[in-house]
Order: C-alpha cells, then sequence, then structure tokens
C-alpha cells in the first residue's frame, strides 16, 4: 500500500493558482525570463517559497532539450585508474569534478572504465571530459560522432585539453632519484602510448643522456595492473642487478615493483629506491610509502568542468587551461642508503 501520510509535491500548477498568474509567468518569475514586474517576480517567489516548490528536473530538461548532466569517462584499464579499492586516480577527479559540476547546475556522472566497452551511447549527457586518452581513443571517437563536446585532462596537441604536466612530473621523479644517489635508474612504463608516458620515457632518455646513466626502460601492460609492474620490474632487476632506481609513473606498477624489489633481497628505500607519479592511496598506504607527486588533482577537475561548462554555454573553444606545476612529496621509498 501507499504511503497516504506523505504529503504531495506542490507544481507550478498550484504556485499559478495560489499567485493569481498563469504558468508561464510562474516559470519566467523563477527564472529571470521574460518581462515581468518586480512586485509580481516578489509574490510568485514568496508563494513558491511557502508551498516548498522545487521546479522539476526532468521537466526543465525537456524544454531546454539538455540533460543537465556530464560524465567523466576514460578507457584507461580500471587496474591502473582505479585499482581493486576503487579509490584511485581516476576516482579522485570524479570526486572533484562532480563538486563543481553541481555549482554549475549540472549532475555528474561516473562512468568506470570497463573493458572494451564503450559507455557514450548508453549516457543521456550534455557534456564529457575524457581523461588522458590513448591515440586513437574509441571514446573520442564516440563522442565526436555523436556530436557531444568534451574536454580532455591531458589530451593530445591541439584538443581542448587540461594540461597534467607530464613532462615536469617526469623531470621532478627522474632528478629526484639522480640527487639521492641512483646511478642506474630504470623506468618501468606501461605498453600503452599515453600522453604521461611518453613523456616519462622522453624525460628519463634526454636524462640518461645528460647524465650518463644507461637508460633501461621495462613494459607492462597496463590492464594487468599490480602484477603487470611486479613481472616487469622481477624481469628488470634479475637481468640487470646493477639497477638501483625505479621511476614507476603508474601508481599500480609501483606497489608491484616494491614487491618484486623486496623479493630480489633489495632493500626498497635504501638500495633501491622507487619513485611514483600519484599521490594517492597506493603510495600513501604502500610498505614503504612511496615518493609520489601532488597532481593537484582538485584544481585540474575544476579547470576541466569549468571549461566544459564554458563551451556548453557558447564560449569559445580554443582556449587551453593549466594546472599549477606538480610537487613532489618525499617519503621512506627514496630516503636513500643510511
Amino acid at each position: 500500500m501507499g504511503d497516504s501520510s506523505r504529503p504531495s509535491r506542490a507544481t507550478i500548477a498550484d504556485v499559478a493558482r495560489e499567485a493569481g498568474v498563469s504558468r508561464t509567468t510562474v516559470s519566467h518569475a523563477l527564472n529571470g525570463l521574460g518581462k515581468v514586474n518586480s512586485a509580481t517576480r516578489d509574490k510568485v517567489k514568496e508563494v513558491a517559497a511557502s508551498l516548498n516548490y522545487r521546479p522539476s528536473v526532468r521537466a526543465q530538461g525537456l524544454r531546454s532539450g539538455r540533460s543537465q548532466a556530464l560524465a567523466l569517462l576514460s578507457s584507461m584499464p580500471s587496474a591502473v585508474s582505479a585499482g581493486p579499492s576503487q579509490l584511485g586516480f581516476f576516482t579522485e577527479l570524479a570526486m572533484g569534478c562532480a563538486r563543481i559540476a553541481l555549482l554549475k547546475g549540472y549532475v555528474f556522472v561516473l562512468a568506470p572504465p570497463d573493458g572494451d566497452a564503450n559507455p557514450v551511447d548508453r549516457l543521456d549527457i550534455d557534456g564529457a571530459i575524457l581523461l588522458e586518452p590513448a591515440a586513437d581513443d574509441p571514446i573520442a571517437a564516440a563522442l565526436s560522432d555523436r556530436g557531444i563536446p568534451f574536454v580532455v585532462i591531458d589530451g593530445p596537441a591541439g584538443e581542448r585539453t587540461v594540461d597534467l604536466h607530464h613532462e615536469d612530473t617526469a623531470e621532478l621523479l627522474v632528478s629526484h632519484l639522480v640527487e639521492r644517489g641512483a646511478q642506474h635508474p630504470a623506468l618501468v612504463v606501461g605498453t600503452d602510448r599515453r600522453r604521461s608516458q611518453a613523456a616519462a620515457r622522453e624525460v628519463y632518455e634526454a636524462a640518461a643522456a645528460r647524465t650518463g646513466f644507461t637508460p633501461l626502460i621495462a613494459e607492462a601492460d597496463e590492464s594487468d595492473g599490480e602484477d603487470g609492474g611486479y613481472r616487469a620490474s622481477t624481469r628488470l632487476l634479475a637481468e640487470h642487478p646493477e639497477v638501483d632506481g625505479l621511476i614507476v609513473p603508474i601508481d599500480a606498477f609501483a606497489t608491484g615493483a616494491v614487491r618484486a624489489g623486496v623479493e630480489a633481497g633489495r632493500t626498497v628505500g635504501g638500495d633501491l629506491l622507487i619513485a611514483t607519479r600519484y599521490d594517492g592511496l597506493r603510495a600513501r598506504t604502500s610498505t614503504p610509502p612511496l615518493t609520489a607527486v601532488d597532481l593537484g588533482l582538485d584544481e585540474i577537475s575544476g579547470a576541466a568542468v569549468e571549461r566544459l561548462v564554458a563551451i556548453l554555454d557558447g564560449g569559445s573553444e580554443s582556449e587551453a587551461s593549466s594546472a599549477s606545476a606538480p610537487t613532489l612529496v618525499v617519503r621512506e621509498s627514496t630516503s636513500g642508503r643510511a
């Protein structure tokens, strides 16, 4: 049985009747539209407040042709973007985006990465934020095909993008390990050529040429997550026992690298230094805790939402946004030999 004691929700017709005006006048008065004199506008607002009237979001969407919904999308495997805890890079960005979107009058939809599944055709959204797209990213193609505006967090040159400063981040990590005494640092990256991985390679190889160490790069499939980082690091340490530092931009790979180092009889933070890119849950709860980079994700997520809403409201599409420079968070994993 239904709950007969539950009060019915006031409608726009109720407000119009109590205020003695038409529904159109109520709509215009509450939304700042049309030519409604101030006395009438004030009366309508007073009546709406007394009736606890709340406009129907669904009805507003039907009138405007908008869903007032935005989404965060990514083709990155969940093994590296979220992980078993589901509290990784993707989720932290989503929470920041959701807070700003709500202030802008939009709800925020989280569509977690799901293997080869493309969520675009299942979503009723006005726009999207695409996180670190791969080359020829299928989600970017699907958004373009449907004519859905989107902003990219760290996309290819020429895209409407919010920069994650991958080059600066990679420089922080490589320089830090060298400064802490690593003479044979190696790099562990994903096989996917996302911009973050490409930047890490370029900065690392430039540092090797500049400093004089022999570059060693191991790869792992992103979809393998921590186990992929573990296997790549195990092979690297077995084949090159001189390696005394690992730069591991993907944090899931970094925790795998810690496991590989311990099993190889190395002391992480002593004769093996390890640093990663994202200062998230994995870095903070690793044993030992990992040196990482504060990417300023709150600022990045806010800039992305602001940019997307500006485009939806008819603003220029040519401007790119940039967050503040990343900062290094030094922890026990790079403390160096006593």
